[in-house]
């Protein structure tokens, strides 16, 4: 049965109601409606599903953990970063949520169109320029007041360092450059978009020692428009799976082209008795029975032969040029030669 009357059905139950034709203590019953009722304002449309925002939530997951970490080695003391809220709301609400003066970071979120807002409430600006004045990290008595030149050059060096772990951050999702324009401290000054425009704001709550106050990053949705599609959990996990192998690789190459290894150049080989080794002097010639001088020597990297190479001399020492890489045969080869000449030997 259809439970939502028409608008002729609700104009004749009036009706009979005011000409005392239906008693409405009897025979009309209002339905319970258990029916959750979500208001929508048609003003301000939601852009972003519970989805996207869940996986942006996810991303500053990550973001909180790396700027704890940053800011704990940049400022000497106990510094933690955790997402408080991710809410969707129009730019203008955010611009009067937010104290006057504060910390406002335009930042600049290449190679996205438009800017993003970081803004970091006074109380933890102040902490934070207190410690890295030698301070003990106290707000002091007056924190409701502009930024000096000096503490806004300061705040500059933190907020690079914060840029850089959201970057970080967005490695999964895209090759995020942000870069920081300026610094205001009235939020009437920080205008990026039109007051009615949706934007995505992230909460996250600072403490530095036992003093806490909140950090915002706030998103328009034109800015992040393009990559509205990657913010979903499938793409999310994916990308994290597939990068797994090759997020460090650049870093492993860099890393492994710094170790020392041990080269060795050598000639051929044969077995000798040890009195013999122990008679030997300067001068001696050993004879290589299975090596000819038109041999190339083998260039071993640690324990595994890897090269052929012939000797030289480059100024006054000697040295030797490689020729060609051992491939994986012929490796095999030397070692089924060495195994051989091992058995033979004991």
């Amino acid at each position: 049965m259809n439970e939502v009357l028409s608008q002729d059905e609700i104009d004749q139950l009036l009706q009979a109601i005011s000409s005392g034709e239906s008693d409405a203590g009897d025979d009309f019953k209002p339905v319970s409606d258990t029916r959750r009722i979500k208001i929508y304002d048609f003003r301000r449309p939601d852009k972003f599903s519970k989805e996207q925002i869940r996986t942006v939530s996810n991303m500053h997951e990550t973001f909180a953990r790396l700027t704890t970490t940053s800011l704990s080695a940049q400022l000497r003391t106990l510094v933690h970063v955790h997402v408080a809220s991710v809410d969707q709301l129009t730019y203008e609400e955010f611009i009067r949520s937010i104290p006057t003066p504060t910390t406002l970071a335009v930042i600049n979120m290449d190679p996205l169109k438009g800017n993003a807002v970081l803004e970091i409430a006074p109380e933890i600006t102040f902490i934070m320029i207190d410690r890295l004045f030698g301070g003990k990290g106290e707000p002091g008595t007056k924190v409701n007041r502009d930024l000096t030149d000096i503490e806004q050059s300061v705040m500059e060096g933190i907020i690079v360092r914060i840029l850089a772990n959201m970057r970080e951050a967005w490695t999964q999702v895209i090759d995020l450059r942000p870069r920081l324009q300026q610094i205001e401290t009235n939020p009437q000054f920080a205008q990026i978009v039109p007051p009615s425009e949706m934007v995505i704001l992230v909460t996250l709550e600072i403490k530095v020692n036992d003093e806490s106050g909140m950090m915002n990053i706030c998103i328009p949705y034109i800015t992040i428009e393009p990559i509205v599609s990657k913010l979903s959990s499938q793409f999310w996990f994916s990308s994290v799976r597939r990068s797994s192998t090759t997020q460090y690789l650049g870093t492993i190459k860099e890393k492994l082209s710094d170790v020392d290894m041990e080269l060795i150049a050598e000639i051929g080989s044969l077995n000798v008795p040890i009195r013999d080794v122990l008679g030997l002097h300067i001068g001696d010639v050993i004879r290589l029975v299975n090596t000819k001088i038109t041999d190339p020597l083998t260039l071993a990297v640690g324990s595994k032969k890897k090269f052929y190479c012939q000797p030289g001399v480059v100024g006054k020492k000697m040295a030797v040029q490689v020729i060609s890489k051992i491939n994986e045969k012929d490796d095999d080869e030397f070692e089924e030669l060495s195994t051989a000449e091992g058995e033979e030997s004991v």
